[in-house]
Formats: C-alpha cells, structure tokens, sequence
C-alpha cells in the first residue's frame, strides 16, 4: 500500500502544518506522536543522525525530515489539479517519457517503482484487469493506462490560464499584522489572500502565554492567533501555507506578480507582513547542534526537555517569558545575559525570586557550546566580562532568546530597507513602490507586540483601499 507513516507531536506547529495540509488534500497517513512513543522518539533521531527533528515522514519507505508543503507536494504529487501517482520503472521507455514530461511542464507527481513494491504491482495489475501495463497514471484516484503527452495535457489541464485569479490583494505573511489586514480588506470587500511560508501566526503562535493583549488578561499565543485566522476566513480571506515567495515583479501600473515555490500568484496590490526570525549567537558549534540541544522556541521544543536541565541566553523580555515557561516543567533553567542586568520589563524581574529552579548569570559573554565525547550538546562556554574568566556551564540544551532579524532579504532589490534590514515605508505602511505596503515586525520603527501589529495591519488595510480606488 501507499503508505505513510508520520512522527510529529501535537504541540509541534510544523507538524500542526503538515498535518493540515496533509488533510486538506485527502491524504492519509498514520500519525505517531513522539511524546507516547519511546521507540519512535529513538527512530526519529536515527533517521535525524541525533536530531529530534519533528515532523519525520516516512513515505514508502523514505524518510523525509520536517517537509515543508512543496516537498510534500513534490513527493506526493499534489497539485492544483489534483494529486499525481505514477507507476512505473526506471527500464520503462514510456515512463521516461511521461515523467520527462510531466517534470518539463512542472507538474508534481509521486513514482513509485513496481519494481520495489509488491504491492505496486498488485494494484497495477488490478487497474488493469490482470494485465502489467505501466506507466499507470492515477490523477485525483481516476486511472490512466499509458497515456501519451497530448492525453496528459488535457487530463491535468497543462496550458489552461483561466484559473489565474488575480486578487484585490496579497498578503505575505500569516502573522497578527498579515491577518488583521485580511480582516478589514475582506471586510472592504477586496479580494484577499495570504500567503504564508510557514505556520499561521508568526512568532505570536509560538508564544505560550500573552498578558498584555487588549481584552485579555490572560491568553496562549496560538489561541489567539486561532481567533484571528477563523475571523479572517469567516469574512472570506482565503489562506495558503508553506507559499515561499521568492519575487515580486510588477506588471504595469497596477499588477503585481508574485513568484513562489507553489507557481505563480497575481495582486492589484502586496502587503509585506513577513514578519522576523530570531538572531544566532554565530559562535562554535552552534550549526551543528541546532535541532541537537540548540532551540530558539521554547513552545515548540521546551517538551524535549521536560524534568531535565536547560539554559536560556538572553536578557530581555522574551529570554525571561520564556524561561519562567520552561521553568514550569523543567529540573533547573540558568538564564545567562551579556549584561549587567536584565533588560526585561519589571513585570518579568518581579517574578524571578519566586522561582527556585531558575538560576541567574549576568555579565556573561556567550563563546562557545560544547558537545560530549560522541558530538552531543554538553553545556555553553562563557567569559567573565569583568574577571575575564572562562567556565563552562553544563545542561541538556539550549535556548536562544537574543533578538530578531526581519524576513526582508528576498524583497532588498525592489522595496527600500535600512540597514538593518526593515522596511521603509510613509503613512499608512506605504513603501517606495506604490502598491506595495508593508506591517508588522518587517518595518521600520515597529514595536514587536501583538497589539502593535494588529494597528499596523488596520494601516495597512487603509492604504490598500485608497490604492485600489
């Protein structure tokens, strides 16, 4: 049988997102969570070469390590007109000639080989009524035996433009920002869609407890970023994930084209609300052991290390938040920053002295990590900024919480940044090219709280409206 076998954990948001887009397409496949499963845990870092990297996905025997949605449409032959299996062999002259073509013309399609399944085999021959005629093509669960290039065309509609929906507006990025201009444009009754690289929700969903949301005293991240997409779907945005915008082109006055690793999208107008990724520390062994003791999100790999030691780097708010969660659950957290005290807001620091586990390490310069005689993470090496000294901090892994870098570098030769990197814009988050606005995290002189970004994305929505009349 096509089978698929899935590793992944429910608190994982990328296997939240595999989940999802393995579901909306129809696809079965056999879910192990990690957590439950001791045996799967210990394969999943086999496969991984010491890494619990989640989601594993075995697809007929081959392993592939946290897919994003386009590898998972190149190895199961998703599409848009619908999901492509092919079988056939390698020694088969019309099945070259088949995947030649559907490869020439961009399609995806999953082969499996008769040769190395039996049960390929089987399934070929009950198509066919006993016969072994390959290639077999299966397109939404309908049968094709050998078609030729012309049948493929018209079956899979190869050449046919007239889906190409143009929209009022795309938004780049699934975050607060990305998400509360969907709702006010949706509600302006503009075509819009998001496009989002990854999980919906930004940085915000993998926060685990937001205080200072308006209207909530109390709130987990991915709960309210929850209520915000199904407010935004509800007045009809429609959204796409795992979308890798690589290039905006504009076409004329007013149309944009936007290429990406799922085909090519159209827009009368472009939101970039692509939000950040956290800062590296860029010391030894750093690279190596990302994955391998080495996080930068306490609510997507904190569950590795439950009653275990672990060590927080950072100074500010999200280094404190982060560590008081992971303190909840872990034997001991040390919170080590560069400065000689917490840059964190009083309402963090005031909460410190209660918690036992956690210890604290002030003017201390990060230099390297240190791995164990067979390469797994030891603990972090750290210098004195006063005394000079150089000592070695040992834990079960670690967290980063330093800073942010906005996702801005695949868009630095069309949209003016600073030197940092952050979009410029003038009123209501227009950039230099008009038509194209940005908000949230990605722009200039933006403060990173939810709050603040949900207020950009209304400025945002008002100037997409004033563009489009």
């Amino acid at each position: 049988m096509n089978e698929i076998i899935f590793y992944g954990a429910d608190w994982c948001p990328d296997c939240q997102r595999a989940k999802k887009y393995l579901k909306e397409n129809n696809i079965e496949f056999n879910f192990v969570d990690v957590d439950l499963n001791s045996d799967a845990t210990k394969l999943v870092e086999t496969i991984n070469k010491g890494k619990r990297i989640i989601p594993t996905l075995i697809i007929n025997g081959k392993s592939y390590t946290n897919p994003d949605n386009a590898a998972l449409a190149a190895a199961l032959g998703i599409n848009k007109v619908g999901r492509v299996i092919m079988y056939g062999a390698d020694w088969c002259p019309d099945c070259r000639r088949a995947k030649t073509y559907l490869q020439n013309q961009e399609i995806n399609f999953q082969f499996i080989d008769v040769d190395k399944h039996d049960w390929a085999t089987a399934t070929v021959e009950r198509i066919n009524k006993g016969k072994r005629i390959i290639p077999t093509v299966i397109v939404d669960d309908v049968p094709h035996t050998n078609p030729d290039n012309a049948a493929l065309k018209t079956i899979l509609k190869i050449g046919d433009t007239s889906s190409k929906e143009i929209f009022d507006t795309v938004i780049i990025g699934g975050g607060a920002a990305g998400l509360t201009t969907a709702i006010y444009a949706q509600r302006d009754r503009f075509n819009t869609l998001i496009l989002e690289q990854k999980n919906i929700g930004g940085n915000a969903a993998l926060t685990e407890k937001i205080e200072n949301y308006p209207g909530f005293t109390n709130i987990s991240g991915p709960k309210l970023m929850q209520k915000m997409e199904e407010q935004a779907t509800t007045y009809g945005a429609k959204i796409e994930t795992g979308v890798v915008v690589k290039e905006i082109q504009k076409i004329g006055q007013q149309q944009f084209t936007l290429h990406t690793n799922m085909g090519d999208y159209f827009a009368k107008s472009v939101v970039l609300a692509v939000g950040s990724t956290y800062r590296r520390l860029n010391i030894s062994n750093e690279e190596d052991l990302i994955g391998a003791g080495v996080h930068f999100c306490a609510t997507c790999d904190g569950a590795f290390y439950r009653d275990r030691e672990i060590l927080v780097i950072g100074g500010g708010n999200s280094a404190l938040e982060e560590g008081i969660f992971l303190a909840g659950f872990c034997k001991k957290v040390s919170i080590i920053t560069r400065d000689e005290e917490f840059t964190a807001s009083d309402t963090y620091l005031e909460k410190l002295p209660d918690i036992k586990n956690i210890e604290t390490y002030k003017s201390k310069d990060s230099v390297a990590f240190v791995k164990d005689e067979q390469g797994n993470f030891k603990g972090l090496q750290v210098k004195d900024r006063v005394t000079n000294e150089v000592s070695e901090l040992h834990a079960d892994g670690a967290f980063i919480f330093i800073g942010l870098i906005p996702n801005t570098s695949s868009f630095k030769d069309l949209i003016q940044l600073n030197k940092r990197g952050f979009i410029q814009t003038t009123g209501m988050g227009q950039t230099n090219i008009p038509g194209i606005f940005a908000a949230g995290d990605c722009r200039e002189g933006a403060i990173a709280q939810v709050a603040s970004a949900t207020g950009e994305g209304v400025l945002a929505s008002y100037g997409i409206r004033d563009f489009l009349k």
